[in-house]
């Protein structure tokens, strides 16, 4: 049985997805931890929550790759799996609860960023509430706490776009980590300094993280 150990779990989008993907599987979650939480003191019903986090960001991951369009960091579908050696913490310009992991390919540069409330641990009214004020995972968001200019869309990707997610690599400081994600792609498009890459040719990589876990 394959254990992880999560840093980053996005419930936003796991509430968004697990409906779409089975509903009986949430009302049968919903009814299963209410009946248990009547016989539980506190701490089991924090237990039961993160529990009851995991199974539910597992069964939307299982979906996804069974009948998603789901690819690689080097070939990315609208979502994107892979391990890598990143460089992750908190980013915060203009006050914009950011949480930025940023790795790299032979031929990609790629960056995954999302509310810092959704990190392991973190007390969910704080997570929801981030949410809320700033949708950092969201393309507006995100380009706004990288400090891009404007806000475009995923089709229309633009060189300061890009840029941002350059510069915020760059900018990343800390040890290299080992870890494993699967993330919605936001923004691909090629390198604006191909000048500054050890390979001509790089493109860049943006995503909002289902999740990201420490590899083994």
């Amino acid at each position: 049985m394959s254990v992880r150990y999560y840093v980053y779990i996005s419930d936003a989008k796991v509430d968004m997805l697990l409906p779409q993907v089975d509903a009986g599987f949430s009302r049968r979650r919903t009814t299963e931890v209410g009946f248990s939480l009547k016989f539980v003191n506190a701490r089991h019903s924090v237990e039961a929550e993160a529990s009851d986090r995991v199974t539910r960001l597992e069964r939307v991951v299982r979906h996804l790759d069974d009948f998603g369009d789901v690819g690689t960091v080097d070939e990315p579908g609208q979502y994107f799996r892979g391990r890598l050696l990143m460089r992750w913490g908190p980013l915060s310009p203009g006050g914009t609860p950011l949480v930025y992991f940023g790795g790299h390919t032979e031929h990609t540069i790629v960056g995954l960023g999302g509310a810092r409330g959704h990190v392991f641990g973190t007390p969910t009214s704080a997570s929801a509430e981030q949410d809320q004020a700033f949708a950092p995972s969201t393309m507006p968001g995100m380009l706004a706490a990288l400090a891009a200019v404007g806000t475009p869309g995923e089709e229309a990707v633009s060189p300061e776009a890009l840029a941002s997610v350059h510069r915020a690599n760059r900018m990343m400081r800390g040890t290299d980590q080992e870890v494993e994600f699967l993330a919605k792609r936001l923004l691909h498009g090629p390198s604006p300094y191909p000048e500054l890459d050890a390979h001509h040719g790089m493109t860049v990589l943006l995503g909002s993280p289902l999740f990201v876990a420490l590899a083994d």
